[in-house]
């Protein structure tokens, strides 16, 4: 039997999708070990399961299931070691997956129907919405393009530019494309183009220009940013039925913490303000003591992803419930970045500014930086000149 833990899976069985790692479904392998029990050298038998309620809203695995440090793979530390505390050490739901005749993918954790073919006519936002809108499949006429939560779902985060989509293509069609002009785009090459639509708005003048833009999701290098969703701007998408997904419910449990309801999640609060590199954002919420609770930790990327509220954007947050010392804060992760492991990824729910200072990517997006080091040593990232900033701030999570 072939078990995997990638991005998305499907087949006539309940598969998990590992790309030559064991399974990660609920942090046991399909032989009942530890997830990184059977993994490689870089595994550790350590892994902390995760205890959830059923939820409305759940939050699905990345798939990470390697630890790294700042340079490499790693084997995963001890509790208190140095990165202790990283995605690949908590095992959340893992990928669930099922083939349907009609070319249709149904994710058995968030009930969404999906589309399996890969829709290689780049087309604009609107074209995109009116191709799902009219689409027919498996007998179904109800498609709609995706929320920027929903494509989030079937992401999974051991992706690598060039060698490997952020999606289970074992499950999900996906090409690179083959008739794209890169002459406006210098600085970005075929393996870098998966760019894909969601229909979700952002709310933020991006590129601080009063137009629309929506967000979407890169399935060849692992990154939320936006476009506008006016003019010449084609990009890939992929249609989805079924109830939506990612509503949050939350709960001030006047403790210094706040419950996620819908997923189960155990949040707190207020940040301290503080910004710190990877490892110490790791420390310091694997060492913090909230609520009377020992058991915080830095949350993963998709974890984290779930709390912005995209109706808002200055920051991309409920200020009615959670705190924000910066509204133009960045957050860190736990989860290391796919394709430069020397890097881990953040959610912007200030404004994703370039060094210039432009919105150029959206409150609510999610792109990676260098996890330690002197942020003036690094030059601009990207076309879009995105700022490095390294000293991101940390709001830790914990699982029940």
């Amino acid at each position: 039997m072939k078990v995997f833990l990638l991005s998305i899976a499907g087949t006539a069985l309940l598969v998990v999708v590992s790309l030559g790692i064991p399974e990660r479904n609920n942090g046991e392998s399909a032989s009942g070990k530890s997830k990184l029990a059977a993994t490689s050298e870089h595994s550790s038998t350590t892994t902390k399961k995760l205890s959830r309620p059923k939820s409305r809203y759940t939050v699905v695995d990345t798939g990470q299931n390697i630890c790294y440090d700042g340079h490499r793979p790693i084997k995963c530390p001890e509790k208190g070691g140095v990165y202790d505390g990283q995605d690949a050490q908590y095992s959340g739901t893992g990928f669930s997956y099922k083939a349907i005749d009609g070319g249709i993918v149904k994710d058995r954790n968030t009930g969404l129907m999906w589309q399996r073919k890969h829709n290689s006519k780049r087309l604009s936002y609107y074209g995109a919405k009116r191709a799902c809108e009219s689409l027919t499949l498996g007998a179904y006429s109800d498609w709609r393009l995706p929320s920027v939560k929903e494509v989030y779902s079937i992401v999974d985060f051991r992706g690598s530019v060039g060698s490997r989509f952020y999606i289970n293509s074992d499950y999900f069609k996906m090409e690179y494309p083959t008739d794209l002009d890169l002459g406006r785009e210098p600085t970005h090459r075929v393996e870098m183009m998966g760019q894909t639509w969601t229909s979700t708005i952002y709310t933020g003048n991006l590129w601080d220009r009063n137009q629309e833009a929506a967000f979407f999701f890169n399935f060849f290098d692992g990154r939320i940013k936006s476009a506008g969703t006016r003019g010449r701007i084609e990009l890939f998408y992929r249609c989805v039925r079924g109830k939506e997904y990612g509503i949050n419910s939350f709960n001030d449990r006047g403790d210094g913490t706040v419950k996620d309801t819908a997923t189960g999640l155990i949040w707190q609060k207020a940040d301290d303000g503080r910004g710190r590199d990877w490892q110490s954002a790791l420390s310091y919420c694997e060492n913090s003591v909230l609520a009377g609770f020992t058991d915080w930790r830095l949350p993963n990327v998709k974890e984290l992803q779930s709390i912005v509220d995209y109706t808002r954007n200055d920051p991309a947050i409920d200020t009615s419930i959670f705190t924000q010392k910066d509204r133009e804060a960045w957050f860190w992760s736990s989860t290391t970045h796919g394709d430069h492991v020397r890097q881990a990824t953040y959610v912007c729910f200030g404004k994703c500014d370039s060094v210039d200072g432009v919105d150029t990517h959206g409150a609510g997006a999610q792109r990676s930086d260098p996890k330690s080091g002197d942020p003036d040593d690094w030059p601009p990232m990207g076309g879009q000149r995105d700022d490095v900033r390294i000293y991101n701030c940390a709001r830790c999570v914990r699982g029940n």
